[in-house]
């Protein structure tokens, strides 16, 4: 399952900016479907997986 960067921005309760500045960075990494940036689903929960366990370290 491929996300829209929009739809992962809903998800995640964050804005699409946000979204775009992840996957610039590598942090939420993304793939090229078409002409499009999409996210996938593995991609999505492996992100909020680390941002728990970073949760848990602080």
């Amino acid at each position: 399952m491929l996300l829209k960067p929009e739809r992962a921005a809903v998800l995640l309760s964050i804005g699409r900016t946000k979204v775009y500045e992840l996957m610039r960075s590598g942090a939420l990494p993304s793939v090229r479907f078409g002409g499009s940036r999409r996210i996938p689903a593995t991609a999505l929960r492996q992100f909020v997986a680390q941002l728990e366990e970073d949760g848990e370290a602080a």
